[in-house]
C-alpha cells in the first residue's frame, strides 16, 4: 500500500485490508518511483502477477495509469482520476476492491462459457448440415436457442 496519510492510519487501514507491506507519508512522485520499483521487480518473475494501483486525487493519476489495473475511489475521486482509471468504485469503500475482482473473475468464467458453448453448437451444427442432416431451418432454430441459453447464463454473474 503506498499512501501520503501518516503511519498510524496507514497501518490501521493495511490491517483493516490484510496488507503486510505498506508505505506511509509519500508524495506523489514517491508513490509513482515506488510503484516503477515493484513493476519492474514484477517483470523479472517467472509468474507475473497484476499489479494494481488505487486512488482518488488528482495526484494519484499517473500512478493510477501506469498500473496495469487503475483503480478510482468514485465519490471522492477527481474527475481525472476517475478519467484515468481502469476501474472505478463508486461508494468510495476499499472493501469492495476483493468484490469487484471476485465479480470480473466470474464474468470473465461466464463470458468463456458462452463463447465456448455457441462455437461448439453452431460447429455441430455446420458439420450436420454438411453431411445433410440438420436443414438450414433446424440451425437457426439452435442459433436462436443458443442465444437465448446465454443470456440467461449471462445473468448468472447478477446472483451473489
Amino acid at each position: 500500500m503506498l499512501t501520503g496519510d501518516n503511519e498510524e492510519i496507514s497501518s490501521k487501514i493495511a490491517k483493516q485490508l490484510n496488507i503486510e507491506r505498506f508505505y506511509s507519508k509519500l508524495l506523489p512522485e514517491d508513490k509513482l518511483t515506488i510503484l516503477e520499483k515493484i513493476i519492474e521487480s514484477n517483470q523479472n518473475k517467472r509468474k507475473k502477477k497484476k499489479i494494481a494501483f488505487v486512488g482518488d486525487g488528482i495526484n494519484d493519476i499517473p500512478a493510477i495509469a501506469r498500473a496495469d489495473i487503475g483503480i478510482s475511489m468514485g465519490d471522492i475521486g477527481s474527475d481525472a482520476a476517475i478519467e484515468a482509471a481502469d476501474i472505478v468504485i463508486a461508494n468510495d469503500s476499499p472493501a469492495k476492491i476483493p468484490i469487484a475482482i471476485e465479480l470480473a473473475k466470474k464474468t470473465r468464467k461466464l463470458v468463456l462459457e458462452n463463447i465456448s458453448f455457441a462455437i461448439f453448437i453452431k460447429a455441430l451444427f455446420l458439420i450436420m448440415g454438411f453431411f445433410g442432416l440438420a436443414t438450414m431451418w433446424e440451425a437457426v432454430f439452435a442459433d436462436i436457442g443458443v442465444t437465448i441459453i446465454t443470456i440467461f447464463n449471462s445473468l448468472r454473474v447478477l446472483k451473489r
